[in-house]
């Protein structure tokens, strides 16, 4: 094998395939990344029997061949070589990468080490912009849960109806909902499926914030989401999703709008004294136009007032301080509206009336206990 590619798309290339790289492994190919040289160009891939990611980079290939080269060093060799032309030739699993002066010599493995990526028939895919999936993923990935007692919920939910997607993480305590319309559908009409929350991660990190194309495709056992020249395949998590339409409470009594930025303001002074070893909830209580927010612990109290829109009706309720910054975080508008019922029923952030219904975030409470 030998071919002569630019540092930086080789480098960008690497990086990619790397970020689903085994750190440590029984199966030591899978701490490589497997390089093919072909007539089509340059062709690197990397697997952790999860999640693969095989990305295409333009290259000047003279002579085809593949080869595993430590996911690692290889990354290492390259982000460090001058900013020039890089060649890479092999002789048996002997590697030699030189750019100008500079010149490496390393050992790979053989090709036919690396375990097959699963292959995904083309069936259903919905189609929309690398900017507006972003944008999905990084608004809900937060509540994604961590529980492996429940595998299906260290996913979000993919919804694919009438001219819409719909994106669902739930952890037991709250709920992150975003909803776009797709550019098209291929297939069936309406269909589902639920993604690890970790493929999606690198999904957020691959797409960019462009109007280029994204494709989502639906197979048997995985999924695979195209990004250009770079396709990400995951398995798909299987068992039956919450069923978070029931879950989420109609006609709540109480409605108030609240600007993002000024409440996410309140929510920080009154954590600066709640840390993992000094827990406390914040204790809110809806006023008529103003949000009171306090917390106590062993090392002090904090207090923090917010303008509101709309009277709280003298409600109080307890909610953890990172749960309830998060969904203000991400929710995409600058002002929000907020629904509450009792000091038991849950908390949702919704668009403003008269505004696009793509968000909806719910954050379970918490008990106050006399004191807190």
């Amino acid at each position: 094998m030998k071919f002569s590619c630019e540092k930086a798309l080789l480098q960008s290339a690497v990086l990619i395939a790397g970020r689903v790289v085994a750190a440590k492994s029984t199966i030591s190919a899978l701490e490589g990344i497997l390089v093919e040289a072909s007539t089509d160009g340059l062709r690197l891939s990397g697997y952790n029997l999860e999640t693969g990611i095989i990305t295409q980079v333009d290259a000047q290939v003279s002579q085809p061949g593949s080869l595993i080269l430590s996911a690692r060093l290889f990354g290492e060799i390259i982000r460090k070589l001058p900013d020039d032309m890089i060649t890479v030739s092999t002789e048996g699993n002997s590697v030699h990468i030189s750019c100008g002066p500079t010149s490496f010599d390393i050992m790979g493995s053989p090709a036919d080490e690396f375990p097959d990526l699963p292959a995904v028939d083309d069936g259903s895919s919905v189609t929309l912009t690398q900017s507006a999936l972003r944008s999905m993923l990084s608004q809900v990935l937060f509540a994604v849960s961590t529980n492996e007692s429940r595998p299906v919920h260290t996913g979000a939910l993919f919804e694919v109806e009438d001219s819409t997607l719909t994106v669902v993480a739930v952890d037991g305590y709250r709920l992150a909902l975003r909803r776009e319309a797709f550019i098209r559908k291929f297939g069936m009409n309406t269909f589902s499926f639920v993604v690890p929350g970790a493929a999606l991660t690198e999904v957020e990190r691959i797409c960019g914030d462009s109007d280029e194309e994204v494709i989502v495709t639906l197979g048997d056992r995985h999924v695979t989401v195209q990004v250009g020249q770079t396709l990400l395949v995951s398995r798909r998590l299987e068992g039956e999703f919450l069923n978070y339409r029931q879950t989420i409470p109609q006609n709540n009594p109480i409605s108030l709008y609240v600007d993002t930025s000024m409440l996410q303001l309140s929510i920080d002074r009154a954590s600066l004294i709640i840390n993992d070893k000094l827990k406390s909830p914040l204790r809110c209580k809806f006023e008529d136009g103003s949000l009171a927010i306090s917390s106590r612990t062993a090392i002090g109290s904090a207090f923090d007032r917010c303008p509101i829109a709309g009277d709280g009706q003298g409600l109080e309720i307890g909610f953890n301080n990172r749960y309830l910054m998060e969904a203000v975080k991400a929710a995409p508008a600058q002002e929000v509206r907020m629904e509450l019922g009792s000091p038991t029923s849950p908390c949702l952030l919704l668009p403003k009336d008269g505004e696009p219904d793509n968000f909806l975030y719910m954050i379970l409470p918490v008990r106050l206990k006399a004191g807190e």
